[in-house]
């Protein structure tokens, strides 16, 4: 069993003035093989008093001087715990949903060494007491999305309750702003990291409006940008060539048709123009092709770039 030295606590915060005090003060003091647990806070652009609550608590508040979303408020948690040598990082929701003492279960897989990365599930007993009918087919429907890109079985792809072991962090290289957590299972699956799901308890507080998903066309339309920007990162060819591939199908049915009357009647007429559609679908599906093959060649290098930011952040530590 790996010996964690020390821990971090992150939490994204933006108007939390209410909770954010009573949830830290609920965090655990100590853990088993964990050395160190220091507790940071990210402000993303709060203009209530969350900030200087936090610090009367003596605990680290980094403070965006705006709100810059979910995504950015991760990135500036995972640089901080990367130069600050933390072994493994755990995120929390500063409104008091999740439950703090579950973080030991939450870790032990990471210092085991048995997966990179753990996330809470909250459907392991269908859907959550108090959560909107809607917004829980929703998270199921792009839980199903993530998993058929990755090719694992995800439950729950949008819970903020997760640990991460200090290699998964040298591997994330994201670029969502308005969230992080779908982006980073399909980075880290993408490269083959172990990812499990542990069974958790969640509590949605009745008339509380959700920081994140507050308008749900807005949340599917902006989760699903993210999604596809990560598809056409890693599996471009993937991608393109089933696009081209249908064209060339949908091409190949306009030209039998065409050649088949042609046998059977000695003429084109009055079918030439299924020729010209089928090959502008042809020329189209080979063009659609040819980006697929590009776009893998700069997959390559974009992965190598990855590898090299990933040895530069191990080296720094």
């Amino acid at each position: 069993m790996d010996t964690s030295k020390k821990l971090i606590v992150y939490m994204p915060a933006l108007n939390e003035e209410d909770n954010i005090q009573q949830v830290i003060s609920k965090l655990p003091n100590e853990l088993e093989n964990v050395n160190e647990i220091e507790v940071l806070v990210v402000d993303d652009g709060s203009n209530d008093r969350t900030a200087e609550l936090v610090q009367e608590l003596g605990v680290t508040v980094i403070s965006h001087h705006k709100n810059l979303g979910l995504g950015v408020a991760f990135q500036t948690a995972v640089t901080y715990a990367i130069e600050n040598n933390a072994e493994i990082l755990v995120s929390i929701d500063a409104d008091g949903q999740f439950d703090p003492q579950t973080i030991p279960y939450l870790i032990s897989p990471i210092q085991n060494g048995d997966a990179q990365m753990v996330t809470g599930n909250r459907f392991f007993n269908k859907r959550p007491k108090n959560m909107p009918k809607i917004k829980y087919w929703g998270n199921k429907q792009v839980s199903k999305l993530v998993s058929f890109v990755t090719n694992n079985k995800f439950e729950d792809v949008s819970c903020g309750f997760r640990a991460y072991s200090v290699d998964a962090l040298y591997q994330l290289n994201l670029f969502g702003t308005y969230s992080y957590t779908h982006e980073v299972i399909l980075n880290l699956a993408f490269k083959g990291n172990s990812i499990l799901e542990i069974p958790i308890d969640v509590k949605y507080f009745i008339g509380r409006e959700s920081r994140i998903s507050p308008n749900i066309p807005k949340y599917a339309y902006k989760t699903s940008k993210i999604i596809f920007r990560t598809l056409l990162d890693y599996k471009p060819l993937y991608f393109f060539g089933n696009v081209g591939i249908l064209n060339l199908l949908i091409a190949s049915i306009f030209v039998i048709f065409m050649l088949t009357h042609y046998f059977i009647t000695g003429e084109f007429t009055p079918y030439k123009a299924f020729g010209f559609i089928g090959l502008g679908f042809g020329v189209f599906g080979l063009i659609i092709i040819f980006i697929g093959l590009v776009a893998d060649m700069l997959n390559r290098i974009r992965l190598n770039q990855d590898k090299i930011l990933y040895q530069l952040r191990k080296t720094r530590k």
